[in-house]
Order: structure tokens, then C-alpha cells, then sequence
């Protein structure tokens, strides 16, 4: 029972830190790129996309034995687009907003590669319940980059942060401004923009990741050293006794 709790943990971990689809994997890097001007959109950008990965993984899994190999990618792409079209056509009703908002990035989930990466990749050779936690993972780890994108970009971009405007969080749109209007660079809120922010933040993550590996290897070089020494006192030691 722990293995398996332990795995399922890694399981949902993976697609948060470890294999992150766009910090880690760089993947998904068009609408990272187009739909993070705030973080409502990006919000709602990564539940939809959340929703889809999850439906599909789960379905794909359901019915891997039953598809033959030689229309595999087909059948996982009209999967995809299925659930696709649910989710647009429920955003458009139940989230207009959204809707507006995202407006083409919603139907490009489609050829999104890390929906049918998954279900290449992990759907189609594990069970359903393994598959739902890669999807969870994967979504929520899309999901987070999606807002740690925004933030900086709205931030920067606008000089504060908008609440209400594309999701309804709350009854009116409300504007909290922090950088005084006319000192926003809005530059961020540009394509260049998104792609400078997103250059920042992997080039943040390889500095630690870098400084990790020269911590890990100085501890492995000093345990080396350490061993070492000990045999060498060890081999003095037994020297000394044999003289006597």
C-alpha cells in the first residue's frame, strides 16, 4: 500500500517539477505565449486544457486494448478534438469572457503536443487510474507555469493585477493597480514580451538546477575524498602493526 502511494505521489509529482510540459519539457509554448497577458486568462487557459488532457487520458486508457495500432494517432486525435469541442462550446456558454478571451487557443488544444504526447506516451500502456494522475499532474504543472507567466506579465505589463474581467471570481471587475499608470512597460504585454519572461524563468530554473549538480558533485567529491583518506589511514594502520 505505501509503494503504491508512494508511486502515485512521483506520478503526480513528475508532471509538476520534475517533467514540467513547459518549464522542463518546453512544450505547449504557443499558447504560454498568447494567452498569459493576465492571470484570469491564464487560469481559465489551464483548467480547459486541464479538462481535455484529463478526459482524454482517461477515455484513451479505457479503450487502449480495444484500438488497433494502425489508427492509434488518428483515434486519440478524434478523442482530443471531441472533448475539445465539449469544452469550447460549454466556455462559450457557461464563460463568454473566456471565451472571447482565449478565442482560437481553446480549438488549437487539439494539436496541443502534450495532449497527444500523454496519450502516446502514457495513456495508451497504463491503467485508468494511473492515467488520471499523470493528466492531474501534467495539468495542474501546465496550469502554474501558465501563472507564474502571467504574473510577471501582467505585473510588469500593466502595473497591477485585474480580478473579475474574464472569470467571474467576483460580482464586479476590480483593478488592483500597484505601479502608479504611466510607469507600466508594456512591452510585456507583447509577444516580445511573453517570450523574454519566458526566456527569464528557464533561464532562473537552469541557474538552479546548475547550481544544484556543482552541490551535488563537490558532496560526492569530498565523500570520495573522505574514503579515501580513511583507507589510506587504514592501510598506514595496518603498516605500522606489522613492523611492531
Amino acid at each position: 500500500m505505501a509503494k503504491e502511494k508512494g508511486h502515485t505521489k512521483l506520478n503526480l509529482l513528475k508532471g509538476i517539477v520534475i517533467e514540467n510540459p513547459l518549464f522542463v519539457s518546453i512544450l505547449g509554448t504557443c499558447p504560454a505565449l498568447a494567452t498569459t497577458k493576465s492571470i484570469e486568462a491564464a487560469i481559465g487557459m489551464g483548467i480547459l486544457f486541464s479538462i481535455v488532457l484529463i478526459c482524454s487520458n482517461v477515455l484513451i486508457s479505457l479503450l487502449r486494448k480495444l484500438i488497433p495500432e494502425e489508427i492509434r494517432t488518428p483515434s486519440y486525435i478524434v478523442v482530443i478534438a471531441t472533448f475539445v469541442t465539449m469544452v469550447k462550446m460549454l466556455a462559450n456558454a457557461f464563460l463568454p469572457e473566456l471565451y472571447s478571451t482565449l478565442g482560437v487557443f481553446i480549438s488549437l488544444i487539439v494539436v496541443n503536443c502534450i495532449v497527444l504526447g500523454r496519450a502516446e506516451a502514457y495513456a495508451s500502456k497504463n491503467n485508468v487510474f494511473d492515467s488520471f494522475i499523470d493528466a492531474l499532474g501534467m495539468g495542474v504543472g501546465y496550469t502554474l507555469a501558465l501563472i507564474l507567466m502571467a504574473f510577471f506579465r501582467e505585473f510588469l505589463g500593466t502595473g497591477g493585477f485585474t480580478i473579475g474581467k474574464v472569470l467571474p471570481i467576483v460580482p464586479q471587475a476590480m483593478t488592483l493597480q500597484i505601479i502608479p499608470k504611466g510607469y507600466e512597460i508594456s512591452l510585456f504585454q507583447t509577444p516580445a514580451g511573453a517570450f523574454i519572461v519566458f526566456g527569464c524563468i528557464l533561464a532562473v530554473i537552469a541557474f538552479i538546477n546548475n547550481r544544484k549538480n556543482e552541490l551535488k558533485t563537490n558532496l560526492e567529491r569530498k565523500e570520495k575524498i573522505r574514503k579515501l583518506n580513511e583507507a589510506k589511514a587504514a592501510a598506514a594502520k595496518a603498516n605500522n602493526g606489522g613492523k611492531k
